[in-house]
């Protein structure tokens, strides 16, 4: 199957899995029928409906695609050369000109604008077909539909769809296809597609062997089938040196069709979205070793080699696939992204890899190592386990880069994802270019994303999403009490009206989420689920379960061993607890929310009485909203209108407390601080903001006086430093102010050199012309 828009539901600490909404066909008919008067008249056919000998010619090219026959190509090459335009497209299409076969595809339609067995197939085409301006066929089999309501293949086509999308309705859309040909196999073996990605082998295997008793060809089916025996390490021991175990179902397969490679590369999928991507890569090597015209494995192959790192391959796999014809948006955005690695540094220590553009290297190198090491020394004592190979991480300034980078198109709301030992994330300098600076915490970004590097690591990648995206939630919070995500709108509505899943089901709500914003309810849930099992039975049972994960037990073993209950058992403490700890904002929301917008307004007309009589009693209704336009601001804005700073500043350290992020309040809280007299206050609110965001000299330049002035001269050289790669308007101060935190940090050698960096700039400089005589007094005493 194409994966041209597959969206890997990959960690990230606001992962969004992009759902299709795509209405029933019922629903559309429904609709239709309310307007069937004013409906334009149908198109009329300018050519006669196909005819039988062509659809036979067609049946009898797919039979020989079906079993491998080496005559295939010839029977595609007689089909495109026909008269027809149907019979054409379909012959191109075979033979992978796609771009023939869509104008064959489209002028076949112009000629027969009521064929709904036209429109599916051209649906199915552009749904397979890599195009450079990709459709995923949906119009085509709505428009089947609308021609004919009762037509199975085309709500197959949906269904398709729709779960390539990892969509809602996927499943109900392949029932309303098996209700309207209960013969449909397809329809099954796409209901065990979703049901193996959602970990439910049960039912996968179910939905999977109806379609091998409806058809004794269900290749694909026969394809589930041995995946799960593949995931769950069957059978058992594998030849030496070879991780593609045997399967009674392969070897099924293959008696139908010996070259059937797509079997290994249905496989190599479903390890990658459960990220095992070493494995994932050697089922597609395997499928292009049985078909190496398979360029959609081809392409994968490359997308997943460039996301463990391994650049070179990758280019040429996909250079490959591209000049096979394989020409899609996933193929062609990561073979510039690889061509744009020319512009990034690499820096290497014993134990970690940096990837930075060249042109802010300087800049963010410094918070990102520094930090990234804090990591590796907590985590090592937290999870009791030492990586073996370094950590490779790869800041991306460009949030569409990155996005290319972990899903090979862009649009992925998702701020950091890991491969492995490999983190690819947002650059500490990146901000959303529609919310600015504060709606991205590089930090917690980077805790999130090494927790599951180590959990990944201890356990093989045999962790469900669950567990390892809510542990990863938990250690945010962990790191600092104001980082993580906060209770968010979404989450309360879920709790309000009961949609919290049960534990053993979890899952799914990250893969294929029923409602909007359904995965960010499960990042939620996830963090909150982790967070009782701390709090009620002690981390170290949070690591017994890393430990049975590694030895591929399932969430209800899990449970029952570890926690001494039936998972749903656990739902029922665990839920209450969370609906208790959340009832004061849940109960109060609603009209907590017509309040804010109130006191947003008289912000707006600085009625600042009523700003604090209305903010006052509703701000500990929903504390955890530190967005923009909280409480917190508004009340702060209103105490320091009316003078009195000392409450104004109170406000706004509860908001960064809480785990504000907007730089404006943090910048305001600052300053008040500096003028209070705390300043080591205030240079915790600066870090803060260096968390947030990056490229403001200024900020950096005030955290490191501060620096200076409480005796901190290594993080004064941090700061100084970053205004430096800034390019500030003054060289000469800035090198200045570097050269005197080396002094204070007896780096004498550095302290020359950056004070002779700020004469080259300004020769007259003063300052700089005493401070020079001294290290050279200095270096003259020494050697003596």
């Amino acid at each position: 199957m194409s994966s041209k828009y597959k969206v890997h539901a990959l960690c990230a600490v606001t992962a969004l899995t992009l759902a299709a909404q795509t209405p029933s066909p019922q629903t559309k008919q429904a609709a239709k029928g309310q307007a069937a008067k004013q409906a334009p008249e149908p198109k009329k056919a300018t050519m006669p409906p196909m005819s039988a000998a062509s659809k036979a010619a067609i049946a009898q090219c797919q039979n020989l695609r079906k079993h491998g026959d080496a005559g295939e190509k010839a029977c595609w090459e007689g089909l495109s050369r026909s008269t027809d335009p149907q019979v054409r497209a379909e012959g191109q299409w075979g033979l992978k000109d796609y771009k023939s076969a869509f104008d064959s595809f489209n002028a076949a339609i112009d000629g027969r604008p009521n064929d709904a067995e036209l429109k599916v197939r051209m649906g199915l085409f552009l749904f397979d077909a890599p195009l450079k301006k990709p459709s995923d066929g949906s119009d085509m089999f709505q428009a089947a539909l609308d021609i004919d309501p009762g037509n199975a293949q085309a709500m197959l086509g949906l269904a398709k769809v729709e779960e390539e999308e990892f969509g809602p309705k996927a499943v109900q859309l392949a029932e309303d296809a098996l209700k309207a040909d209960p013969k449909l196999f397809e329809a099954h073996e796409l209901i065990a597609r979703i049901a193996l990605e959602d970990n439910n082998d049960e039912k996968a295997v179910e939905e999977a062997k109806k379609a091998v008793d409806m058809s004794p060809e269900a290749v694909d089916a026969m394809a589930i089938l041995a995946t799960v025996d593949w995931m769950d390490d069957k059978p058992v021991p594998p030849p030496p040196g070879d991780i593609l175990t045997a399967s009674p179902w392969i070897d099924k397969i293959f008696k139908i069709n010996p070259h059937y490679g797509q079997a290994y590369a249905t496989a190599g999928h479903f390890f990658v979205i459960n990220r095992r991507y070493t494995e994932g890569i050697a089922y597609y090597r395997r499928a292009l070793q049985m078909d190496p015209s398979l360029d959609s494995a081809r392409s994968e192959l490359g997308i997943n080699l460039m996301r463990l790192g391994k650049d070179q391959e990758a280019k040429e796999e996909l250079d490959r696939a591209w000049n096979d014809g394989f020409q899609d948006v996933a193929t062609q955005n990561t073979l510039n992204l690889i061509l744009s690695y020319k512009d990034f540094d690499t820096f290497k220590t014993p134990t970690t890899i940096l990837k930075i553009p060249k042109k802010e290297s300087a800049l963010v190198r410094p918070y990102l190592q520094e930090e990234l090491d804090k990591i590796i020394a907590t985590y090592e004592k937290k999870y009791k386990y030492h990586l073996t190979v370094p950590v490779q991480v790869e800041a991306y300034p460009n949030h569409e880069d990155f996005a290319v980078r972990t899903m090979g198109l862009p649009g992925l709301g998702a701020l950091g994802v890991t491969f492995n030992t490999v983190v690819a994330m947002d650059s500490p300098s990146a901000a959303d270019p529609q919310r600015g600076p504060g709606s991205f915490h590089w930090a917690t970004t980077l805790w999130h994303e090494m927790s599951h590097v180590y959990v990944l690591s201890m356990t093989n990648s045999r962790v469900p999403r669950w567990f390892t995206e809510g542990l990863a939630v938990y250690e945010e919070t962990a790191a600092h009490p104001d980082w993580g995500d906060r209770l968010d709108q979404a989450s309360i509505m879920a709790i309000k009206e009961k949609k919290l899943l049960p534990v053993a089901d979890l899952d799914r709500g990250y893969i294929h989420p029923s409602y909007p914003n359904q995965v960010i309810v499960s990042y939620y849930q996830g963090g909150r689920t982790i967070t009782y099992i701390v709090e009620k039975f002690g981390y170290d049972t949070v690591l017994n379960m890393i430990h049975d994960y590694a030895a591929n037990m399932t969430t209800p073993q899990v449970i029952e061993k570890e926690l001494k209950m039936k998972p749903e058992d656990f739902d029922k403490q665990f839920i209450p607890w969370v609906e208790a700890q959340t009832k004061k904002t849940v109960d109060g929301f609603t009209d907590w929310a017509k309040q804010v917008k109130q006191l947003n307004d008289m912000v707006k007309t600085k009625d600042w009485d009523a700003v604090i009589k209305t903010g006052t009693p509703i701000r500990d209704i929903y504390a955890d909203y530190v967005e923009p336009g909280s409480v917190y601001e508004a009340l702060a804005k209103a105490y320091q209108a009316k003078g009195d700073n000392a409450k104004a500043m109170e406000e706004l350290k509860l908001y960064s407390q809480i785990g504000g992020r907007y730089p404006d309040p943090l910048r305001q809280l600052a300053s008040m601080q500096i003028a209070a007299g705390d300043k080591k206050g205030a240079a915790a609110t600066l870090e803060r903001i260096n968390y947030i965001y990056l490229r403001d000299e200024k900020e950096h330049q005030m955290l490191g006086d501060l620096d200076m002035d409480l005796g901190n001269p290594t993080g004064a050289i941090r700061e100084y430093g970053a205004v430096i790669a800034l390019k500030p308007v003054d060289p000469a101060g800035a090198h200045y102010r570097l050269a005197k935190a080396d002094e204070a940090a007896h780096r004498d050698t550095e302290a020359m050199d950056e004070v002779l960096s700020s004469l080259e700039s300004a020769p007259g400089y003063r300052d700089a012309q005493k401070l020079l005589l001294e290290l050279n007094a200095k270096t003259q005493n020494g050697k003596k």
